[in-house]
């Protein structure tokens, strides 16, 4: 007869303890373990070897052809790139996000959009039916040939979806789902495990993808075990400020496609609007150069952006300057001051620094470096960057400046939309690969000194300059 056993785990990181503790040795949350109760049967005599024996399995070389996996376009063309062309059929994405970012309205639309050529079924356990049925009003759904269902308890899910036959399966969220197998409430680190097992298994046996909706903690993770996000497929984060319009769904996790892919989406009255042309969006309200601003050309996943990096240098009246940064690594902007402080000799510890990515948006690769440093010698010397210019590097802790990847795809992308100059690393593309691309001029920077020098005496009459240095 099955014993049942109590266990205490963590329902921030899934860490297991024999014992109740006021905080997690693992993750470090406080009042985050619960107990939770599973039944137990008696082991096999032996272990798993001493039971009955498995089957001989069978294994292949690694030279050979493999058919490439079949896609089912949603029409929606950003959540198709996120996705690396279009759903895969048997896969598991598992969509993250705040709250009201926009995770079920996205998956609602791309659901719409697929029902004409796809059976597709939208099971929501937080929403009444009415409620749905509101939001597909609004987005201009209703008449779409969506199979709905509000439930929560797994095994009516799969004896349900065993005995049909769609194509797209969307779960809404996976932490109200139930199994009544358990004895432990919705949304704890056991039920949202078996209950992803038991649906991504069904999936892959049945043939049709499935998408979870995830819940994400204060830290901006998914929430529960983080073993969810390697039973699925592919992750996509829903990422964007509340204030802005805009949305970016970014996957980090592909095995299909390219991870840190983006779709970038606009949020209006009609739902979310996808955006064929992110740049020219993010830098629409641009009408004049001012100082303190740099148009940065960067790269997320395959796809060429720009955006407008801006800064605010102010002298300080506390003892201690404030640092403030939205969108980038705080910790990589003080590398960027220490060395314009340590290797160009501009003394910026007595001024209040403030940085800022336009739009919303996060900027994560180390190629931003010379963009930010020229906003902030563009703020310390109150002279605009040139006009129609960006700016591409990686800047070392000796000032020197590196090259970055795809730096042609970056500038191709700057003169589509009108940019006639570009600050780029000296030798940034390889001499055998070199070109001029047409109506560019470029100039490229080998040191952070040279892009100091650009802004001529503007920046030494604000910032005393350390004896020796120029």
């Amino acid at each position: 007869m099955a014993k049942t056993q109590s266990r205490f785990i963590c329902q921030n990181c899934g860490a297991e303890y024999r014992k109740w503790t006021g905080r997690c040795e693992g993750c470090g949350e406080w009042n985050s373990i619960e107990e939770e109760r599973v039944e137990k049967g008696p082991k096999a005599a032996g272990g798993i070897a001493g039971g009955a024996k498995g089957k001989t399995i069978d294994f292949v070389a690694l030279e050979g052809q493999s058919a490439s996996p079949p896609r089912m376009i949603s029409g929606i063309a950003e959540l198709d790139r996120a996705c690396g062309g279009g759903l895969v059929p048997g896969s598991a994405l598992l969509v993250g996000g705040d709250p009201g970012i926009g995770k079920s309205t996205i998956l609602l639309q791309a659901v719409g959009a697929m029902a004409a050529k796809h059976k597709c079924a939208y099971i929501s356990g937080e929403e009444a039916i009415d409620q749905v049925r509101m939001r597909a009003a609004r987005l201009g759904l209703s008449k779409t040939k969506v199979d709905f269902a509000a439930a929560t308890s797994l095994r009516d899910i799969i004896t349900t979806l065993e005995a049909s036959s769609h194509e797209v399966v969307v779960i809404d969220s996976i932490q109200t789902m139930y199994a009544d197998t358990l004895d432990s409430a919705p949304g704890t680190v056991s039920q949202v495990r078996a209950c992803a097992l038991e649906l991504i298994r069904l999936a892959k046996r049945r043939g049709f993808a499935i998408l979870l909706v995830g819940h994400v903690t204060k830290e901006g993770q998914i929430a529960g075990p983080r073993v969810l996000e390697h039973m699925v497929d592919t992750v996509l984060y829903f990422e964007g400020e509340r204030g802005h319009q805009f949305r970016i769904l970014r996957a980090v996790k592909n095995r299909f496609g390219a991870t840190d892919e983006i779709g970038v989406f606009e949020m209006g009255d009609a739902g979310l609007v996808e955006v064929p042309n992110p740049s020219a969006l993010f830098l629409a309200d641009r009408d004049s150069p001012v100082s303190g601003t740099a148009v940065f050309a960067g790269l997320e996943g395959t796809r060429p952006m720009l955006v407008e990096i801006q800064a605010l240098v102010a002298q300080s009246a506390l003892a201690t300057p404030r640092r403030a940064v939205v969108g980038w690594d705080s910790a990589r902007m003080n590398m960027i001051l220490a060395v314009l402080d340590a290797r160009c000799g501009l003394a910026l510890g007595q001024f209040d620094v403030y940085l800022n990515v336009a739009g919303g948006l996060r900027v994560g690769e180390p190629a931003a470096d010379m963009a930010v440093a020229a906003a902030l010698i563009s703020a310390v010397a109150d002279k605009p960057v040139p006009n129609e210019t960006v700016i591409v590097g990686e800047i070392g802790l000796s000032g020197e400046v590196r090259p970055v990847g795809q730096l042609e795809s970056r500038l191709k992308e700057a003169t589509k939309l009108g940019f006639g100059n570009a600050y780029t690393p000296k030798n940034g593309m390889q001499a055998k690969k070199k070109m001029s691309i047409k109506g560019l001029n470029q100039t490229e920077i080998g040191h952070l000194q040279d892009l100091v020098n650009l802004f001529g005496d503007d920046v030494r009459d604000k910032v005393r300059p350390r004896e020796g240095m120029y």
